[in-house]
């Protein structure tokens, strides 16, 4: 197997990369192998309609299966590399299957990261980052199992327990830290959203450490049956969703001799430290200039699309620097929250408009600047918010505040 280009991953940046190629004219060969045996979807809607049942998951598809061999991308699907020679160009499949390579694109994306405690491996225990993830809790929901517990207070974990109390689950939610959502927003949005998952009915319950998963003959062998807190108290459990994170997918690429620690890292062209290799997407560790150059992955369908294109430019010989806005969007309950830039590095929040209404945004500052703004139900702000952040800003914060003056009259002189 050979081809001028080879996309490693099949999610959101792997197939927008192929795209972006043709789109662009690229004529070479482009073979994109996935470890899923699905073509590629989208991901965010697993954690939401999908797992609700409001989407069938035909209409996850970024492009119909039939697309593919239209554009002669070559889809290697169920297969997963193993071992890169970037001195041969050649990469090794998980069953022995070599592949050469011209450009390689490295858009793996990442692995759920499991607990560690005892217990970690019962029967019943979810992860929701593929298909197959979800296909297999939502059978056991319809065979039956209704107490579940979720593990981790970030958007997964919260996008998960909105649709199981919808699907009239009985839901426990556990996060460590003090507050949800701790790593990616200030504490305004997360006590809304504490407020509004109780309100529906989820036990949610913060600073608090799991030190096992028993099932009831114990931690060994068997099916979940409980949670056990570093307090002593056990929870009840028929099944445990675990949303704490990603390992980012780059093990044969360090291995290979690739530099990176969190991820791989990546310059402004999205090149990593080897020859004629990319990398893009949730792996993909780079110098954001939204976060003041701070090194960072960037988690989000945005990110992996704009790498993509990206890196589909400089490989059809039209380099570009990666400088693409950052953004992000999540839906629970029939709340619609949209983020505009980085909050990373924040030094001072203002609130617009009343959490108690359910519309309302946070903006946050560093240094006087507008960086970044989370707005629930408040698309005008988004809109008009991500302006202020390009422009780098520094508003009045009287005016600021003021959710009855828009955020566009600020970027006036």
């Amino acid at each position: 197997m050979q081809a001028d280009v080879v996309i490693v991953g099949a999610g959101h940046g792997g197939a927008q990369c192929a795209i972006a190629l043709r789109q662009h004219g690229y004529s070479g060969s482009v073979t994109m192998i996935g470890r899923e045996n699905e073509p590629p979807y989208e991901r965010p809607p697993l954690s939401k309609e999908y797992f609700a049942r409001e989407k069938t998951f035909d209409r996850l598809y970024i492009r119909p299966p039939h697309f593919w061999g239209e554009k002669q991308v070559e889809l290697v699907l169920g297969r997963e590399v193993t071992a890169i020679d970037p001195a041969a160009r050649r990469l090794t499949l998980g069953d022995g299957t070599a592949c050469g390579y011209g450009t390689l694109v490295w858009a793996a994306g990442g692995d759920p990261r499991p607990l560690s405690c005892p217990g970690s491996d019962l029967a019943g225990i979810h992860p929701v980052r593929t298909r197959e993830d979800c296909d297999r809790l939502m059978g056991e929901i319809d065979h039956g199992v209704k107490n579940i517990v979720v593990i981790g207070g970030g958007y997964i974990g919260l996008e998960a327990a909105a649709v199981l109390t919808k699907l009239g689950c009985s839901v426990t939610l556990l996060e460590a830290l003090p507050r949800v959502l701790a790593r990616v927003a200030g504490p305004e949005l997360s006590a809304f959203y504490e407020r509004e998952h109780r309100a529906h009915g989820v036990d949610l319950r913060t600073g608090v450490a799991v030190v096992a998963l028993e099932s009831e003959s114990g931690t060994s062998g068997g099916r979940v049956a409980a949670v056990r807190l570093a307090d002593g108290s056990a929870i009840a459990a028929d099944a445990v969703i675990v949303g704490i994170g990603i390992v980012p997918a780059v093990a044969p690429l360090i291995a290979a001799g690739a530099a990176g620690g969190n991820g791989v890292a990546v310059d402004g062209f999205c090149r990593t430290s080897l020859p004629q290799v990319y990398a893009i997407g949730d792996c993909a560790s780079f110098a954001c200039d939204f976060a003041d150059g701070a090194v960072m992955r960037v988690e989000s369908v945005q990110n992996a699309n704009d790498q993509a294109s990206c890196v589909a430019k400089a490989i059809c010989g039209d380099p570009q620097p990666y400088h693409a806005f950052p953004w992000f969007w999540s839906n629970q309950y029939d709340l619609r929250l949209q983020t505009a830039g980085l909050s990373t590095g924040y030094d001072e929040t203002v609130l617009r408009g009343d959490p108690a209404a359910r519309a309302f945004s946070v903006v946050y500052l560093k240094a006087g600047r507008v960086i970044a703004l989370d707005c629930v139900n408040m698309v005008k702000d988004y809109v008009q918010g991500r302006k202020l952040v390009e422009a780098r800003i520094s508003p009045d914060r009287a005016r600021l505040a003021d959710a009855n003056v828009p955020l566009k009259e600020l970027l006036a002189p």
